[in-house]
């Protein structure tokens, strides 16, 4: 399945990714934010278990912001989960 999801409180807007049917992520992509860092991000989680990576993500902040574009990731990942 693909999933664009809107991102709340970060630099980036959106995070766009797709979870095959055994769990795995691919083509994490977000759009705005520090690309390099997040180009990076989507390099390390492809191919990897979307549920231990939303459980590794969870709770990052960035700053003096109370979430953080992996943070928000995880949210997403768990979203697309539970529908």
């Amino acid at each position: 399945m693909e999933i664009t999801y809107r991102t709340k409180g970060t630099c980036a807007h959106s995070i766009s990714f797709k979870i095959d049917e055994d769990g795995k992520l691919h083509d994490v992509s977000f759009q705005g934010g520090c690309n390099g860092n997040l180009k990076a991000i989507g390099k390390l989680i492809e191919g990897q278990d979307a549920n231990e990576v939303a459980s590794l993500l969870e709770g990052n902040t960035c700053g003096f912001r109370s979430t953080s574009c992996a943070d928000q990731l995880a949210k997403a990942i768990k979203e697309a989960r539970n529908n």
